[in-house]
């Protein structure tokens, strides 16, 4: 990680000095007045609910000295000496600016951005694994993809990392245009392009208008590699003057994808084949969906030099951020917990899983997707019907639009298999009266839904 001087940090700014000294050193970038360490400068950005400026005066008693404001009123008179104070006319387009000048300093031999509806923070772990075989290589820090996540993550990059990773999120157009801007990719991942974001962009074809942002800045010697076994993603949908590269379950791919294995909590194997090459791949990973995602991450591999077979041997050492198919065990329950997002894709794809893992009953509780609008209640009853297909034990669902789970389920697996409430804590003070010894136990939901809760009730005791 970078030293930076709070001279260097007002020329990439372009921000003002109030008071304090050019030469005085800052290691560590801080949003949060909880999170304030010595040495820290703190960034106080304004939300649609709270404008951190307000919280300067604590952040002061903790012994920070260094500011990035755009308000100044906000910082006491009488607590301003021996601080450093740089104002500037909006914190996060400052934070933004800083990360963009940063990321031009480091000795990057390769930049990847990846984004997709769903899969791209899997496929950027699985890319950093791969990368890390040969480079020195950097990620965005945990799920910070936005547009203060990932310049906060750019500017704890090592100042002799190689090659960077970095994962682009967006709920409108022009955000990861915007990010696209700040990084400058020479190669960019799509994973997938499916219903999420309905509520903000509509439909399938302007979500994918808005992923193919992160091409903005491409050359014809860039590369963009998709996942082409999406609709979305095939070559004449987004193709263009830069190089193309398509993973697929399809023959006249460059990577076909075929006969993938899920083991459920045991891992996945599959065959790959690369021009008259095949390779078999046996991964750890949790999700036959993975199968797709590590083969991207290979392609990105074998454009930095990492050999398939190498980029193999890597992916078998990567650890996925945050709650995706985390298999969680204890003495005598087995947790599925996929809390950290979801769509009807991945639901589907984790209740494979779910049936794949040993277990005497398989149980799925599901909640809301978030963000379907108008495709709501069809895409609800649509993974309820999947659900009982695939003869789970029993499908708890929780939440308002999860009712729709519960009723497709029913149309074609006993009721008494299929249960409904409408929120979460209803669920939690029935759990030991339906989660028993030996269950394997599937928690999946979109991220607002909150249902980590669930899992660490489950859990707790059943230790």
């Amino acid at each position: 990680m970078k030293t930076f001087t709070i001279g260097e940090i007002v020329k990439a700014t372009n921000g003002q000095l109030i008071c304090g000294t050019d030469d005085y050193k800052v290691m560590r970038f801080s949003i949060d007045s909880r999170d304030i360490e010595d040495g820290d400068i703190f960034w106080p950005t304004i939300g649609a609910r709270n404008d951190a400026h307000d919280f300067i005066k604590q952040v002061i008693d903790k012994g920070c000295k260094s500011f990035v404001v755009s308000d100044l009123e906000k910082v006491p008179q009488g607590s301003r000496e021996g601080l450093n104070i740089i104002l500037v006319e909006d914190t996060v387009k400052a934070l933004q600016a800083l990360s963009a000048y940063y990321i031009k300093t480091l000795p990057l031999k390769k930049k990847i951005g990846v984004t997709g509806s769903v899969g791209k923070t899997s496929t950027r772990d699985m890319i950093y694994y791969v990368a890390s075989a040969k480079y020195k290589t950097g990620r965005n820090k945990k799920n910070y993809n936005s547009g203060i996540g990932l310049p906060l993550s750019i500017l704890e990059l090592d100042t002799d990392t190689e090659v960077a990773v970095l994962e682009m999120a967006m709920d409108t157009y022009g955000e990861i245009r915007l990010l696209a801007d700040i990084v400058r990719p020479d190669i960019a991942v799509i994973t997938h392009i499916t219903s999420v974001n309905l509520l903000s962009m509509g439909n399938l074809e302007n979500i994918l208008k808005a992923k193919m942002e992160i091409t903005s800045f491409f050359d014809k010697d860039s590369t963009l590699v998709v996942n082409s076994s999406c609709s979305m993603l095939k070559p004449e949908k987004v193709a263009g003057e830069y190089k193309l590269i398509t993973v697929d379950t399809e023959k006249d791919s460059d990577y076909q994808v075929s006969d993938i294995c899920d083991f459920g909590d045991r891992g996945i194997k599959y065959t790959l084949s690369r021009k008259d090459k095949q390779y078999e791949v046996n991964l750890p990973t949790a999700g036959g969906h993975n199968a797709i995602n590590a083969s991207l991450a290979i392609a990105v591999g074998e454009l930095l030099g990492v050999d398939p077979k190498e980029a193999i041997e890597g992916l078998k050492n990567a650890q996925l951020t945050g709650k995706r198919l985390n298999i969680r065990r204890n003495n005598n329950i087995k947790v599925i917990d996929d809390t950290y997002n979801a769509c009807e894709d991945s639901i589907k794809s984790a209740i494979n899983t779910l049936i794949s893992t040993d277990g005497k009953r398989k149980v799925a509780i599901l909640g809301d997707i978030i963000g379907l609008a108008h495709k709501s209640e069809e895409g609800h009853r649509l993974v309820g019907r999947y659900a009982a297909e695939k003869s789970v034990d029993l499908l708890i669902a929780i939440g308002d639009d999860a009712r729709y789970y519960a009723e497709g389920a029913a149309e074609i697996m006993n009721k008494d298999k299929v249960m409904y409430f409408s929120h979460k804590k209803d669920f939690i003070q029935v759990k030991d009266k339906l989660i028993k010894s030996g269950d394997v136990v599937l928690v999946k939901a979109s991220r607002g839904m909150e249902l980590e809760e669930i899992v660490e009730e489950i859990l707790k005791d059943k230790k």
